[in-house]
């Protein structure tokens, strides 16, 4: 089994930055690359960035490219997504993901393990 704990959302005003963390423990050898998703009110969780297992190839969505920032901590088990220049469109359930691949798809569907969620609202 594996456990992912994402934390790190608040109230932040927009032009703001905010860290999110994604927690991995249990059968961590198991996940491979991992992405960052997110839910608004009313809407479908979306793909928002991903990398994969070598940590050397990253994908954003055009709306958060140039804003925000994924990465790992392998030693610590740990995943991040650095968000800068917050806009209340990105205000959202912040969702991390780990699957038993090495390649970061895009599609939900794609990835095995699936962490709580964190509340992110950007005030305008």
């Amino acid at each position: 089994q594996v456990q992912l704990v994402a934390s790190g959302g608040r109230l932040v005003q927009a032009g703001g930055s905010l860290r999110l963390s994604c927690a991995a423990s249990g059968r961590t050898l198991s996940v491979y690359a991992m992405g960052w998703f997110r839910q608004a009110p009313g809407k479908e969780r979306e793909f928002v960035a991903a990398l994969n297992w070598s940590g050397d190839i990253t994908y954003y969505a055009d709306s958060v490219k140039g804003r925000f920032t994924i990465s790992r901590d392998y030693a610590k088990n740990t995943l991040y997504l650095q968000m800068n220049s917050l806009k209340p469109e990105d205000t959202a359930v912040y969702y991390c993901a780990g699957r038993r691949s090495i390649s970061a798809p895009r599609p939900e569907s794609e990835y095995d393990y699936w962490g709580q969620g964190t509340q992110v609202t950007v005030s305008s």
